[in-house]
């Protein structure tokens, strides 16, 4: 879908921007960039709050909404965190305290702005997703209403360090090293001046790899349940419009955040979307005139007005994708919106299918998972899974036939499987596909179970040998439509790498198909008229993105017949090469590897490679930072190397390596 641009002279208001230093209660000055429309009366402020540097790294995206907000009404701000970018202070945590007390100082400063009505909104997408949230749940006064973008209510387990109590070996490891890479980012001399040396060399000697912390807390602890929201809904007083899409792997926090808060002050939207605003147009689509929608919530919420009908909107707006082959990408994926204005919906039913046959012995390949596709879509062309057979070979598959009339589901499917294990530890993954007549298998949704979590998150229960226990959990939201002549495959593995980093004695486990069910949200269709305009944005910030004919392949597998080892190379691009136009060149590469026997749990590795360069021609200003991230494990231990060396121009300023065993108590 074409994307409508307008430009500065077609808003209801003309703008002004200017970059500001807000001031914290211990001295620190944040760094900022605000928005405002050209106004005598005061406006509310809406509020992004990132570590992602917003003089350069997500610049283009803020040129796309911020200005939008600006010209129709509303003073947007966009604050790097404390300690990032060009901000002061020393980088911390992901959503530490000290970050989520900066924001609400930062809030309670907006509100005291003479250009400020005393209202404020948050809103961001992934980290200003979350930390919204969390800001909400402290319940600053002028914190009226949020936009919270794929985020997450429970760190534990809906981020990216675990998922049903495993350890997320593709994205614990893969963001822990992007983070260290970019903390390890200079602040800008453009806009700091003479400073910014002393501040990257102060900032360099603070830094510690995250994947430290991360792997030190397997369980469901106390670090795990500071900021996650699920643990106390009601603190919530914003009224909050949570947005998910399909292939995200935080979408079921929309479902989760419509369920618990009061519906009177919360709306949910989730569309076919990858981890991006729901406006950008990348795949899959169709993209939705989210700024718009947004604006109807601020105006609602923000300026009183009662012309939006913003909260006559079902309670939850869902996609009900229509089958789809099996494809890395999709332009713009076919279904329809439908509409519940309850949630859980009088319109679902958990309908029960019996799994059938001799219980069986599932021991999977320890590269089964390989086809898993990325762990967060970005749009890219090999991000989504592609075709499940080989992948449903080396499981255990069990397939229930749709009949004349399809059958439309929305929410987390569950299954229920009866086990029997010789060793204490292991895991279960479980996959719906829907398999078309010629055979073609599209995964379209799963879930995984770390058997030891089976009593809880909290705990780590090995299982007593050679007993036979029943386990249930949940596979992740979707709203799909399996039509007549086609089949639904349940496929369940015991392992499922990289996705999951493998049990150090993962043997497999006996399935009983008695006593084994898939249980499927089955939804009654409903024919709803809802409709979203088409997607405007702002005029685009006037980046060039140089072509690089060296770029290697998105996603590459390879196989060592003799070794029995299977090696897959991943290039995340997410941004490459840019050239700002205040002269800044930007290079960005990364490549992260997983390597694996097929036969040997404990071979299992990764390793992320970064380099970034920031390059001023005219100035001669020039920095690179590279990094080296490597985890690797035993029986007993996750043995982490970390390795950061940065230089100006063709002088290491600052070199560090970290060695440390991690010991394996749950994962």
């Amino acid at each position: 879908m074409q994307i409508h641009v307008r430009p500065a002279s077609d808003f209801p208001y003309p703008t002004t921007q200017e970059d500001v230093r807000i001031p914290l209660p211990d001295g620190t000055r944040l760094y900022a960039r605000i928005w405002r429309p050209v106004t005598e009366e005061p406006v509310p402020a809406l509020l992004e709050y990132l570590p992602y540097r917003l003089s350069d790294w997500t610049a283009p995206r803020d040129a796309q909404r911020h200005p939008w907000y600006a010209g129709h009404g509303y003073a947007s701000v966009r604050v790097d965190v404390r300690g990032h970018g060009n901000s002061e202070g020393m980088p911390g945590d992901e959503y530490d305290a000290t970050e989520l007390a900066d924001g609400v100082a930062v809030v309670n400063w907006l509100a005291e702005q003479p250009w400020c009505t005393g209202k404020v909104g948050m809103f961001g997408i992934s980290w200003g997703g979350f930390n919204s949230l969390q800001i909400a749940a402290l319940a600053p006064e002028p914190l009226k209403a949020i936009v919270t973008v794929c985020s997450s209510d429970d760190r534990y387990d809906n981020d990216v360090h675990y998922m049903g109590g495993s350890v997320l070996a593709v994205d614990m490891h893969a963001w822990a090293a992007t983070m260290l890479a970019f903390v390890s980012r200079p602040p800008d001399p453009a806009q700091v001046g003479d400073a910014w040396r002393d501040m990257w060399l102060t900032r360099l000697e603070k830094v510690e790899p995250l994947i430290h912390t991360w792997l030190t807390h397997q369980t469901r602890d106390d670090y795990w349940k500071h900021g996650s929201v699920c643990e106390d809904y009601g603190a919530i007083d914003a009224a909050v419009l949570a947005v998910g899409g399909w292939h995200d792997p935080y979408r079921d926090t929309a479902l989760r955040l419509v369920e618990h808060l009061d519906p009177n002050r919360v709306r949910g939207l989730i569309g076919p979307w990858s981890h991006q605003y729901p406006d950008r147009g990348r795949p899959p689509g169709p993209a939705i005139g989210f700024l718009q929608e947004t604006l109807r919530w601020w105006d609602h919420w923000l300026k009183d007005s009662d012309d939006t009908d913003v909260m006559a909107e079902p309670l939850l707006r869902s996609w009900i994708s229509e089958s789809h082959p099996p494809r890395t990408v999709y332009e713009e994926l076919p279904g329809r919106w439908v509409g519940d204005a309850v949630w859980p919906s009088p319109h679902i039913t958990s309908v029960p299918f019996a799994l059938q046959g001799a219980p069986i012995v599932v021991d999977s390949p320890q590269h089964t998972g390989l086809d898993a596709g990325r762990f967060f879509p970005f749009g890219n062309d090999a991000d989504l899974p592609p075709d499940q057979r080989e992948e449903d070979a080396k499981s255990a598959s069990f397939e229930f036939p749709v009949g004349e009339s399809a059958i439309e589901i929305l929410g987390r499917p569950r299954v229920r499987l009866r086990l029997t294990l010789g060793v204490p530890f292991g895991q279960a993954a479980a996959r719906v596909c829907d398999v078309a007549p010629d055979g073609s298998s599209t995964l379209i949704t799963r879930g995984v179970l770390n058997l030891s979590a089976r009593n809880g998150r909290d705990r780590a229960d090995a299982w007593p040998l050679g007993a036979t226990k029943d386990v249930t959990f949940e596979l992740n939201g979707i709203g799909h439509s399996f039509p007549p002549g086609h089949r639904i495959r349940l496929s369940v593995s015991s392992a499922y790498w990289p996705w999951i980093w493998p049990q150090a004695d993962s043997a497999g486990f006996t399935l009983d198909p008695a006593g084994s069910s898939l249980e499927l949200p089955v939804r009654t269709p409903t024919h709803d008229s809802i409709t979203f305009a088409p997607p405007e944005q702002s005029t685009p910030l006037a980046v060039a993105f140089p072509e690089n004919p060296d770029q290697r392949p998105e996603r590459l597998i390879t196989r060592d017949v003799a070794a029995g080892e299977w090696r897959m190379e991943v290039d995340p691009r997410y941004g490459g090469t840019r050239v700002y136009p205040d002269g800044l060149k930007f290079t960005e590469d990364a490549l992260e590897t997983y390597t694996i026997h097929e036969s040997d749990p404990q071979s299992a590795r990764t390793r992320s490679d970064w380099t970034i360069r920031l390059h001023r021609p005219e100035t001669g200003w020039d920095v690179r930072v590279t990094t080296r991230s490597e985890i690797a494990c035993d029986a007993a231990d996750f043995i982490t190397s970390n390795e950061v060396t940065c230089r100006e121009g063709n002088e290491v300023v600052f070199h560090r390596t970290w060695e440390k065993r991690i010991p394996r108590t749950a994962g």
